[in-house]
């Protein structure tokens, strides 16, 4: 059994695209995944697979919110082990001192991550932004919203990904080790 983390784009922001993570895990448990647990109330998810791609797993995820709760979001999954890659690649933990302002950017495609490039012509000091093999880490010292570089991840430029903060990827990855064990 492998274990994966499912990352949900832009529920439960305001009033429309409501998921609570009750039906979350019952919606992943119908799939036939073990071990669910969520994280949050911002969609993110803990599940265990017996087979299948991160990028399946994606796909019948986000057909199956569209199916069962009119909810048409976008999915990434990662496997527990490029999670763990994730946080060990990170090359800005030691200069943000505030975890709620050092973001993970996170793409089913890591190609996509080749789009958010641009956003590092964005980043001006002290903020700081950098590009990894798996995902993108942009660390906004002033406060996300008032960074450029903040703005354009979470806006138009990061669509093709979803973002979490340092603090909400740290709790996943324990709980990804948790039900690996």
């Amino acid at each position: 059994m492998t274990t994966f983390i499912a990352l949900l784009r832009g529920i439960n922001v305001g009033k429309s695209r409501r998921v609570s993570m009750e039906e979350l895990r019952s919606l992943l448990g119908g799939l036939g995944y073990g071990e669910v647990s969520t994280l949050l109330n911002s969609g993110n998810a803990v599940f265990r697979a017996a087979d299948g791609t991160p990028r399946h797993h994606a796909a019948a995820i986000a057909q199956a919110l569209a199916a069962q709760m009119q909810v048409d979001v976008p999915v990434i999954v990662v496997a527990s082990d490029d999670l763990a890659a994730i946080v060990h690649e990170n090359p800005l933990t030691a200069s943000a001192a505030d975890p709620s302002r050092l973001l993970v950017a996170f793409a089913q495609d890591t190609q996509a991550l080749g789009a958010l490039d641009r956003i590092g012509a964005l980043a001006k000091p002290p903020d700081q932004f950098a590009l990894g093999s798996r995902a993108a880490y942009l660390h906004c010292a002033g406060g996300i919203l008032e960074s450029k570089a903040g703005k354009a991840l979470l806006g138009k430029a990061g669509q093709a990904v979803t973002t979490r903060n340092w603090a909400t990827v740290l709790k996943l990855h324990g709980l990804a080790q948790s039900a690996s064990a």
